[in-house]
């Protein structure tokens, strides 16, 4: 974990805490104020607490008085329970009420940091390397499916009718994602929309509050490398991010520098993934052919018999939009 990352957690978390500890203090002077028997009660408590510790400082055989006294605590506990269900509260609402219960917001559980700080800061690293992405730019209410009328594939079928049904699966994907949900391939000849769609679902999921990793395979791939042969300063896993994110969007596959490093990381990223089943959606411009004269068998297999493969189809549709300027400008 990135040491920035983790302070920024940890001031998340206290906060958090800070925050549970004002509303209980606001909650118990409403109750105070609403229900001046509580306070009574409290007060009984506090005596009770108090004759408690002068028991055990006594010392002697204080069994007898102690259990007295922890059942007289349990009674007047259950009395404030009732007054507060009588004036229509929950019985647990002068409880803390902390965002983890685990560690009570502090960060730390049985000696160690507790599983919220690091999943946080996991978060936060995963916000860094997305920085540079606009998710927001592109959502399915924007793709328009009018780039494909009247246009057929090389066997004769309609390019609309087939891209309709790809956006509806992944309108339904993004609508329904789990940590369930299965690994997508996107493939087809560039400009047909699979970064739009990849993009609009990440939108989506990450509304939900998964975690999501989107960037090309090339920008991924060479940070991993810096990382690996210490070529960069930051202390950061990259490829831990890659491996453990809810949901990972690689695009353009196929795009980078073929080594062994770079095959032996992406087989890596999809095998661990598929083996921690955490969906991964990949797009590329290759299609069986090419992913399969590029990457060893491993790869291939593991892409096209575990993933979802969606073929998009068409004409590019940045060259139709081009074409539609021209041919208004030429009008005017």
């Amino acid at each position: 974990m990135k040491e920035e990352h983790l302070e920024h957690a940890m001031q998340v978390v206290s906060a958090r805490r800070n925050a549970a500890m004002t509303q209980n203090r606001e909650r118990i002077q409403e109750i105070e104020q609403r229900i001046p028997e509580v306070t009574e009660i409290n007060r009984q408590l506090f005596r009770t607490s108090r004759d408690l510790m002068r028991i055990i400082q006594q010392g002697g055989d204080a069994k007898t008085k102690v259990e007295a006294l922890r059942q007289q605590n349990q009674q007047a506990q259950q009395m404030i329970r009732q007054l507060l269900t009588q004036h229509g509260y929950p019985t647990d609402y002068l409880d803390m009420h902390y965002t983890c219960e685990k560690c009570q917001d502090t960060g730390y559980a049985n000696g160690t940091f507790c599983s919220c700080l690091t999943e946080l800061s996991g978060k936060l690293a995963m916000q860094e390397l997305n920085q540079s992405v606009q998710f927001e730019q592109c959502s399915f209410s924007t793709f328009s499916l009018s780039y494909y009328n009247g246009q057929h594939t090389e066997s004769g079928t309609s390019c609309y009718t087939a891209m309709e049904r790809i956006l509806f699966f992944c309108r339904e994907y993004a609508n329904h994602f789990s940590l369930d949900s299965p690994s997508i391939l996107m493939f087809g000849k560039t400009g047909l929309g699979k970064t739009h769609l990849s993009l609009a679902i990440a939108n989506e999921v990450l509304k939900k509050g998964f975690s999501v990793l989107y960037d090309s395979v090339i920008n991924f791939l060479r940070q991993v490398e810096k990382e690996h042969f210490g070529r960069e300063e930051r202390n950061m896993d990259t490829l831990e991010s890659l491996l453990s994110c809810d949901l990972l969007i690689l695009d353009d596959l196929g795009t980078e520098f073929h080594s062994q490093f770079y095959q032996s990381v992406v087989y890596n990223i999809i095998n661990t993934r598929m083996n921690r089943n955490k969906p991964t959606i990949i797009s590329t411009n290759m299609d069986y052919d090419g992913i399969s004269y590029h990457y060893d068998e491993r790869i291939t297999s593991r892409i096209f018999t575990t993933y979802t493969c969606l073929q998009f189809v068409g004409t590019d549709v940045r060259v139709l939009k081009k074409q539609a300027h021209q041919q208004k400008n030429n009008r005017i």
